[in-house]
């Protein structure tokens, strides 16, 4: 007897083999026929068939060729989002119903800046090891452009930054929040009291930017009263910040954290920013398809458990 799960596509078709369901949702994670061949275990014949199936039932082409690889459809991205539910619910119900850290092997990929697994891994590794010894925590590299494809390809099972909707299959939760600060060295020329914008704009400025881009919400901010700044020098990681800061002339607009959290905070000199930013505020982000996974709620909890205490209780 075939096992089917009921689905209302708005096209006519009610049931669909639920191995179809199974097929569609890696290709469209995977982003192409022969990786979701080799996660599912199949040949790449049988993905094909299983394609044709779908598109026979479906009545759509589903993926088109797009240059060597594909690109679902209108409709096959529609129909994604919808089974994201369902198919979050049948993995909770054959998933074992209860995790114990305790005996857990799971592993954990976490898209992070330097910023945040500086402060937050050796708290959540000194935890792991009384309690969670099997469990496996890996840090991948973060920008804020590459967390979406990350998520949906199942590269990562989380992503933490300053991140903004991505979409209705990527969930986003609040962490903390903070302020930022202008930092130099103690012996700086703009060290000596309240720093004046004139003062700000003049000097050379560092930016970290991830990403490589050398305009960021500095100068975003900046661009909104009519005012520029000379970015100097990037860098693609905040650990490196106060050791060039205390080789050079250079000020460095970053959040506060940064600097507090960092074991060369004593040597820097911060100073209020001479003009009005948002906070920068740091989103967890995670795919809809690990909703329910107990795993997944562990980790999830723990982790803004650990960030309250290093940023919120502060």
């Amino acid at each position: 007897m075939e096992t089917s799960l009921e689905m209302m596509d708005g096209g006519g078709v009610k049931y669909a083999e639920l191995n179809l369901i199974a097929i569609f949702d890696m290709i469209m994670t995977e982003g192409s026929m022969t990786k979701a061949a080799h996660r599912l275990a199949l040949t790449q014949s049988a993905v094909s068939n299983a394609v044709a199936r779908m598109r026979l039932i479906w009545k759509d082409p589903l993926f088109i060729r797009d240059g060597r690889g594909i690109k679902p459809s209108a409709k096959a991205q529609t129909m994604w989002l919808e089974i994201q539910g369902p198919l979050a619910a049948i993995r909770a119900s054959t998933a074992p119903a209860h995790f114990d850290p305790s005996t857990s092997v799971q592993k954990f990929r976490l898209a992070v800046s330097d910023y945040i697994s500086n402060a937050l891994w050796p708290m959540l590794r000194q935890y792991m090891e009384t309690h969670a010894p099997g469990v496996s925590l890996y840090a991948v590299p973060y920008t804020s452009q590459s967390a979406h494809k990350q998520l949906s390809e199942n590269e990562i099972d989380m992503a933490f930054g300053a991140l903004s909707p991505m979409g209705a299959e990527i969930r986003l939760e609040h962490v903390f929040s903070e302020g930022w600060v202008c930092a130099m060295r103690h012996d700086h020329a703009l060290a000596r009291g309240a720093l004046a914008l004139d003062d700000f704009l003049a000097a050379e400025h560092l930016l970290v930017s991830l990403s490589g881009n050398p305009v960021g919400a500095i100068d975003a901010a900046l661009e909104r009263i009519g005012a520029r700044r000379r970015v100097a020098v990037t860098l693609n990681n905040f650990g490196g910040v106060p050791s060039l800061l205390l080789s050079s002339k250079l000020i460095c607009v970053l959040p506060a954290g940064v600097i507090r959290t960092h074991a060369l905070k004593s040597e820097i000199h911060t100073s209020a920013v001479p003009f009005d930013i948002p906070p920068f505020d740091c989103q967890m982000a995670w795919h809809v398809r690990n909703d329910r996974d107990a795993g997944h709620r562990w980790m999830r909890a723990l982790v803004t458990q650990m960030c309250d205490a290093i940023w919120v209780a502060l």
